[in-house]
């Protein structure tokens, strides 16, 4: 495991070598952040590690994204998602899967008054309709572990949140 500053990724290249995957969580909220600060961690930090991480001899990059990820979106969250799917694709990996799940379900540190009624509510909902509105974090895992161990269905393939609860289950 290797501490990188990320306001200095390029500096950090020898901990992006000899890997032949990466996964890719990193994220944080608007809210949080601000939206210039959202942008560079969501899209800047990211396009930034796949790149050392493909000179760096990575054949198969695994994004977490989100559901409703399009660079053309209203919503800053969903065009950022959108335009970094585009930047790690245009990378050139090997292969590339990228996750597009729903809302994670999981518990948090910090406290976000709005993301946990919604979570319970989702939870209740889950019971009905499992895989249509949230999926839980250790599924998500297990989904992005999973994808490499499987065949890929094409040089880029997309998971939106079904097939992450299937890929999860196996």
């Amino acid at each position: 495991q290797a501490v990188v500053d990320f306001e200095r990724l390029s500096e950090h290249a020898a901990a992006f070598r000899g890997h032949d995957v990466g996964f890719c969580c990193l994220g944080t909220t608007r809210a949080k952040a601000g939206a210039a600060g959202f942008v560079r961690v969501d899209r800047d930090y990211v396009a930034q590690a796949a790149e050392l991480a493909r000179a760096g001899g990575c054949k198969h990059f695994i994004l977490q994204s989100s559901r409703g990820a399009n660079q053309h979106s209203r919503f800053l969250y969903l065009r950022v998602k959108g335009e970094v799917e585009n930047l790690v694709q245009a990378v050139g990996f090997d292969r590339c899967t990228i996750l597009r799940p729903a809302v994670l379900l999981c518990k948090r540190q910090e406290s976000r008054p709005a993301e946990w009624m919604a979570q319970q509510f989702l939870s209740i909902v889950a019971r009905v309709f499992p895989t249509a509105y949230s999926v839980p974090v250790e599924t998500v895992a297990r989904a992005m572990v999973a994808s490499v161990l499987q065949p890929g269905q094409g040089k880029v393939e997309v998971l939106e949140n079904g097939a992450i609860h299937e890929l999860g289950k196996a």
